[in-house]
């Protein structure tokens, strides 16, 4: 299987509000691409809606030609990868015994001889090999999302589909975990990124799919989609677009700071009880 993945016309009504209209997309193997987009654009419901754990009102989603309804859940589970934004695990389980869940898909087959292989590999790549022992519950958002992100590397798909994987994290793990994703779709993988950060997204995404109101408004290279105009426009606040060190950097346009106020102090403000 090669991860293809193609969205023809995808609606999603919700207890009747329109959250998504008409989306088309491709994402390819070996491609990396970035979805953005203000709150409420429908970017989460877009990536659970192409990862099948939502089904869509309208249109469809084909994952190498198939429907997702026609994959077998295990079947599907080993060529797709989902991390959610939020990691929710009711149990006490340790970080290792989180990333090993990845494994799951491949029980009972050949590939399994290689699950502590690709477990240790996994914790490498996501700077977590020093957390294996702690039980996860203890650990900080930004270490339960790089373990979750192991895990979903751990499954080995060919399509992985990350929302907001980047937003509990500081700005070191950040890079490094967008700098496994574009591997993975260098090493033929095909990746889907839910991001807020904009020049993230330059630096990262093969294209960008700029989403507003559930509607697509712009998709392809990052130079072709973040425009001042465009970007300004989908987010009602003005923006520069700058190069920096060959990347397009996206600032958002602020008003001058305010100077501090003021004040004459007079010889009673200065010492309340003077000398006599």
């Amino acid at each position: 299987m090669s991860g293809r993945l193609e969205a023809r016309g995808l609606g999603v009504r919700i207890d009747g509000a329109r959250i998504l209209d008409g989306v088309d997309l491709d994402v390819a193997p070996g491609e990396l691409v970035a979805l953005v987009g203000p709150n409420g654009a429908g970017k989460s419901t877009l990536l659970a809606a192409l990862a099948g754990d939502l089904e869509p009102t309208e249109g469809t989603v084909t994952l190498d030609g198939r429907g997702l309804r026609a994959y077998r859940a295990r079947e599907l589970a080993r060529v797709r990868g989902v991390l959610l934004q939020q990691q929710r695990l009711a149990f006490g389980f340790r970080a290792r015994e989180v990333v090993a869940m990845g494994r799951a898909p491949w029980h009972g087959t050949d590939a399994e001889d290689r699950d502590a292989e690709v477990v240790a590999a996994a914790t490498s790549r996501t700077d977590v090999a020093h957390l294996v022992d702690r039980l996860f519950p203890t650990l900080s958002g930004g270490e339960q999302a790089r373990v979750s992100f192991a895990r979903v590397l751990a499954q080995e798909p060919r399509l992985l589909l990350l929302d907001e994987p980047t937003a509990a994290l500081d700005l070191q793990h950040q890079e490094g975990v967008l700098a496994v994703a574009r591997a993975e779709a260098a090493d033929g993988a095909a990746v889907v990124v839910v991001l807020h950060d904009l020049s993230l997204a330059a630096a990262y995404a093969d294209r960008v799919c700029v989403l507003a109101d559930g509607r697509v408004r712009a998709v392809g290279t990052p130079r072709e989609v973040l425009r001042a105009d465009l970007l300004g426009d989908v987010y009602r606040h003005p923006v520069d677009v700058v190069e920096h060190g060959g990347h397009l950097v996206v600032i958002p346009v602020r008003s001058p700071r305010a100077s501090p106020r003021t004040s004459t102090v007079t010889e009673s403000e200065e010492d309340p009880c003077p000398a006599v």
